[in-house]
């Protein structure tokens, strides 16, 4: 895994140091403390982190394999959004980097009240600001491990994302690997194959296809071709000043 920046805007991975054919590009979001960060971490290195500074929106990049293609995965961890007076705090930031996505994972703590009646907020935001109204978005509830400090019942969390047609996974960044990474690993596959890459032979039989068979395709004109024509012209001309 690579950490590309650490930064309040966002630049993409560079080409040059991308060799993959294709790149897929993951905001997750949701309020402070709920353990975004540790989710991507996880994701990207199988490692868990306990402790983290403030997120001021890191970019991670990391090559994996997806239904045998070499693909880049670009995750933006964003700034915990709250509710102020105002409304949500750090909407004008993470608003680029919804627009930046190609998906949405929001991120809700089952042992915080406050990040969960949060999420209908961030739906909404993410349905406003983004102009692909087909975006995946996915719900997560985060820290499934602590039973012993849960206040966000474990119904509620599959019913609300029923409510917004989101895919739901309950996880422990802490204790359950595999659960994340499923979480994740099934958001990239459904990315894949809703933009599959065409090969240029497949483009090419495609675009033969809905040629009308009526009408053959004119040829591409051979160069060595042109050249004797070329010559025949220049001969024929040659013959016609010496017979003058």
């Amino acid at each position: 895994m690579r950490l590309i920046q650490n930064m309040s805007t966002i630049a993409e991975y560079p080409s040059a140091e991308c060799p993959s054919n294709r790149v897929i590009k993951i905001a997750v979001i949701g309020g402070s403390g709920v353990g975004k960060t540790a989710l991507v971490v996880r994701f990207l290195t199988k490692r868990f982190i306990g402790d983290y500074e403030r997120n001021v929106g890191n970019l991670y990049n990391r090559e994996v394999q997806i239904n045998g293609e070499q693909v880049a995965i670009q995750v933006q961890d964003t700034p915990g959004v709250e509710v102020s007076t105002n409304g949500l705090s750090c909407t004008d930031q993470v608003s680029r980097f919804i627009q930046w996505a190609d998906a949405v994972v929001m991120v809700y703590s089952v042992t915080d009240c406050r990040s969960f009646d949060l999420i209908g907020q961030l739906h909404q935001l993410v349905t406003r600001t983004h102009t692909d109204r087909s975006l995946p978005i996915i719900l997560v509830a985060n820290k499934a491990d602590l039973l012993h400090v849960r206040h966000v019942d474990a119904q509620e969390g599959p019913l609300l994302a029923s409510a917004l047609g989101c895919s739901f996974y309950e996880v422990s960044a802490s204790e359950d690997y595999s659960q994340v990474h499923g979480a994740f690993h099934r958001l990239c596959v459904d990315l894949a194959k809703q933009h599959p890459q065409t090969p240029v032979n497949a483009a090419t039989s495609v675009t033969e296809k809905k040629r009308s068979p009526l009408i053959p395709r004119p040829k591409s004109p051979n160069m060595q071709d042109l050249k004797r024509r070329f010559k025949q012209v220049l001969s024929a001309k040659v013959r016609t000043v010496t017979s003058v």
